[in-house]
């Protein structure tokens, strides 16, 4: 089976080709299409989206989350954009794993966290702010399991 690319209209073969194709996803063939212009399509989330509508968006899709699995891929989109989630999103997204049992993906929000935030003042403030519910969840820092792995 062929690895298929989208391409840009504004190549003089891919109008050519296009001509040729009768369905609507107006692929080709990678080995066919070398002289062409990659065109990268994004989701729909993105530029115009705020902070508050983001926050909106994964709170809900947290609330909703019904397995290990699903709670994993909404984290992963949650932190593959540029700002870190807020304390709101991250306490719905603790929520969500222990709700369907997933111990080790609560404790690796925190990790992270840790990645994602530009300074160590600013882990330690999400820290803080999400202490009681760390406490109310059970849910350690790896630093607290693992003392000598800092």
């Amino acid at each position: 089976m062929a690895s298929f690319i989208r391409y840009s209209m504004r190549s003089p073969v891919a109008r050519q080709v296009s001509s040729q194709l009768s369905y609507r996803a107006r692929a080709l063939p990678i080995s066919a299409a070398s002289s062409l212009s990659f065109v990268r399509n994004y989701s729909a989330h993105g530029a115009d989206e705020t902070f508050e509508e983001y926050n909106a968006r994964f709170e809900k899709e947290f609330e909703n989350a019904y397995d290990p699995f699903e709670v994993q891929r909404i984290l992963s989109n949650c932190f593959s954009y540029d700002h870190v989630p807020s304390p709101t999103v991250i306490t719905k997204a603790l929520e969500a794993a222990r709700r369907v049992n997933d111990f080790a993906t609560a404790v690796r929000v925190f990790e992270a966290i840790k990645l994602k935030v530009p300074a160590k003042h600013l882990y330690e403030a999400y820290l803080d702010e999400l202490k009681d519910v760390r406490e109310q969840l059970g849910i350690p820092l790896k630093e607290e399991l693992f003392p000598e792995s800092k």
